[in-house]
Parts: structure tokens; C-alpha cells; sequence
């Protein structure tokens, strides 16, 4: 498997932040212009996040208010100058999923709080401090009680022994650990992230959310979730060796499988913003999708075709 970017607890704290799909929501169209939404982010689009604004209330702020929660007030001067600061080749991406960067901005925020009331709990010197250690700090404790047995290593071994090229597991055992216990870290944090956003009474801006709702469904992903057919989306890019392994693959079954089923891939170079959004990590990635746009089951590394069609039969496809 490739490696999609470099992993810290804090960018994995962004990295939480994203479109995790939620396992037990049907994918949804935004509310017309006509309509303005009501009740919670998760409510009005079930499909939209599962991290930290899907239970935020979707109210009626004040001109260029785009968050509110308590203290923690983001603008949509913040976020422009959010993406003024990013490479030029990202802006334009940002500019279609600015919802994710507001959750990520207000996650950051509201998770400094709570980080610089622990430290201060604990005796230490917050002024001292940076937001990155703050965070830093805070992420460590999150994450903390996170092990791996040999009784998982060996698991994850026997599900994908493709992944390592065949070695044995003794060989690649404490890679495989490494591995697994940085994806049981991502899990606790994106937990702690979810139950910040439970935790805290956070608003935002509904017709700004009705906006960017339309605005980050328009893509391939989002697209194929709302077809009403179940999807296979494979996450990877050219020059990786599995991902080019699978591309001829992909190819025929988009072929064999026209009007039962989607089959999608999307380079990770091309949207990185959208692979962040579906937490991509590792390439290649398989996703499946069942026919109400709920993710059921995601897969790391090269599968053969043998394998892929047979999770599409448990989809219902024939």
C-alpha cells in the first residue's frame, strides 16, 4: 500500500474533521432554495458529515457569521483567508467543500479550548504554550489507552496478505502493528471529534449551508452515493503499483456492471480534498456503497476482481 501524506496526531485531527460517511445514513439531495432547513446539520443532510457540525443547529446569524459556539465565533473572513493561504492548485477544491474547511477551522477551535483548560487543570503553562503543543497535548491523552494485539496484527495479516506482497507475517509484523494502530488512533479521535460536536451548542448559518451542500455533493462520489444503485469507488493514482494493478480492472467491471451498479475512481492528486473528506490515508482504497448511498464496507490495497465483484454480489448485484 502507498502512503497518502504524512500522519501527526494533529493532522489526523483534520483528517477526523472530514466526510466520513455515516454508517447509518441514506444519502440526500440539499433542500431546494425554496426551502429552508431546519433541526441539525445531520438532519437537513444526512450525507453531508458525521464529525463535528453534523449535530450543529442550523439557524439564522448574523451577516458574514458563518459559526457560532459560545466563544468560538469563525467568519467568512476566516475563510477566505483560509484559502487565499492555500497553494494555488487547492483553491479552487476548497472553494467547493468550504464547509469542511469551516468544520475543520471550528474543530481546531473549539478542541483549543478544551485543550488549554486541560493543561491549565494540569498545572502547566498554557501562555507557554503553541496551539500545536496545546493540541498536541490534548491528542495524546485522546489517544492514550490505544493498543494492538498480536491477535489483530495477525487478523489484518490473513485479510490482506496482498498488501505485503506475500511475506510472511513475522517479516512485516511490526509494520502491520504500526499500521493498525495509527487507524485505531484516527478511530478514537474522530470519536472524541464527534463528541465535541454532541457536546457543545454550536449554530451555523442555514442558508450557507444549504449553498456549500450543493456545492460539495457535486462530485463523483456524492453523485454515485444518491444514484439509488450500489457503487464501488476506488481512491488511488497513476505510479502507484497496486492502484495501476487495479485500473484495467476497474476499467472492465465499469463495463460489465453499466446500470447496476457504478464503478468510480478518483485520483487522490487530482481531489485531494475530496480524499481527505472520505478520510483516505493509504492508496488504493476500494469503498462500497449499497443502494441508499450508506458506506458498508472499505477495503486497503490491490483485490482482485474475483473479489471485488463478490462484495458487489452482497450489494445485490448480479
Amino acid at each position: 500500500m502507498a502512503r497518502f501524506g504524512k500522519m501527526t496526531l494533529v493532522v489526523a485531527l483534520l483528517a477526523a474533521t472530514g466526510a466520513q460517511v455515516p454508517a447509518s445514513s441514506p444519502a440526500s439531495q440539499p433542500a431546494s432554495a425554496a426551502t429552508q432547513p431546519s433541526g441539525t446539520v445531520a438532519q437537513a443532510y444526512p450525507s453531508l458529515t458525521s464529525a463535528a457540525l453534523a449535530h450543529a443547529t442550523l439557524a439564522d446569524l448574523p451577516a458574514g457569521t458563518l459559526l457560532r459556539a459560545g466563544e468560538v465565533i469563525v467568519n467568512q473572513a476566516d475563510l477566505d483567508a483560509e484559502i487565499a493561504s492555500a497553494p494555488e492548485a487547492l483553491r479552487e477544491q476548497l472553494h467547493r467543500n468550504a464547509f469542511f474547511l469551516l468544520e475543520q477551522t471550528a474543530t481546531r477551535r473549539l478542541l483549543l479550548q478544551e485543550a488549554r483548560t486541560a493543561a491549565g487543570r494540569d498545572g502547566k503553562d498554557v501562555a507557554a504554550m503553541s496551539e500545536q503543543d496545546l493540541l498536541q497535548t490534548l491528542l495524546v491523552a485522546v489517544t492514550a489507552g490505544v493498543t494492538v494485539t498480536d491477535a489483530e496484527v495477525a487478523a489484518f495479516y490473513a485479510a490482506n496478505r496482498e498488501m505485503v506482497g506475500g511475506q510472511p507475517l513475522e517479516a512485516v509484523r511490526e509494520a502491520i502493528a504500526q499500521y493498525v494502530q495509527q487507524q485505531k488512533q484516527q478511530n478514537a479521535i474522530a470519536a472524541y471529534v464527534e463528541a465535541t460536536g454532541r457536546r457543545v451548542a454550536i449554530e451555523v448559518d442555514a442558508a450557507w449551508v444549504r449553498r456549500q451542500a450543493a456545492l460539495a455533493m457535486d462530485n463523483p462520489v456524492d453523485k454515485a452515493r444518491a444514484s439509488g444503485r450500489p457503487s464501488l469507488v476506488d481512491f488511488g493514482a497513476q505510479g502507484c503499483i497496486p492502484c495501476d494493478k487495479l485500473a484495467p480492472i476497474l476499467e472492465a467491471m465499469k463495463t460489465k456492471y453499466e446500470g447496476r451498479a457504478n464503478v468510480v475512481f478518483i485520483s487522490v492528486r487530482q481531489e485531494q480534498i475530496l480524499a481527505s473528506r472520505y478520510g483516505i490515508q493509504s492508496i488504493p482504497v476500494q469503498v462500497f456503497f449499497d443502494r441508499d448511498g450508506k458506506e458498508v464496507f472499505r477495503h486497503t490495497g490491490f483485490w482482485p476482481q474475483d473479489e471485488l465483484e463478490a462484495k458487489l454480489a452482497e450489494l445485490g448485484v448480479r
